[in-house]
């Protein structure tokens, strides 16, 4: 088993849950909502989620929406967000981006858990523009399980 890294986090509203990993098995730890939000029809609303962090070095995190969050009517405007190693103020509060899809105004509580992060190790590579890659082409995106 490799050696677990650190992640050093930062609370900003220190009566709400400390983010933890919710089973034994889980890859995410959930995080909470700082303070009740309402989303107006239609609209995003960046809600904060009481965390900021620093992660540990050649890491970045990937926050997502709770698999439950469409029961409220919304999702995450941006799909997913990546936190870069260098987004570690003490100020640098991570939000999410919730996009309410339904025709109603929605609220959410605060304290409610709506989003899980995952931290990854990365490689950063050089670029290098190229002309051709030499390699047999597949048929295209999107071209896997067509007949």
């Amino acid at each position: 088993m490799p050696k677990q890294k650190i992640l050093k986090i930062k609370l900003f509203d220190k009566s709400l849950p400390v983010p933890e990993y919710k089973s034994k098995g889980a890859v995410a730890f959930d995080v909470y909502l700082r303070k009740t939000v309402v989303i107006k029809p239609h609209t995003v609303v960046l809600a904060p989620v009481n965390v900021a962090f620093q992660l540990p070095k050649g890491c970045f995190a990937i926050l997502a929406a709770r698999s439950s969050m469409y029961k409220h009517g919304v999702m995450l405007a941006n799909g997913i967000g990546i936190g870069d190693e260098d987004f570690c103020g003490d100020e640098d509060e991570y939000h999410m981006s919730l996009l309410n899809f339904t025709n109603k105004a929605v609220s959410i509580k605060k304290g409610e858990r709506i989003g899980q992060f995952v931290i990854v190790q990365y490689i950063k590579t050089k670029l290098k523009i190229v002309e051709k890659l030499g390699n047999r082409n597949r048929g295209g995106f999107g071209s896997t399980g067509k007949k």
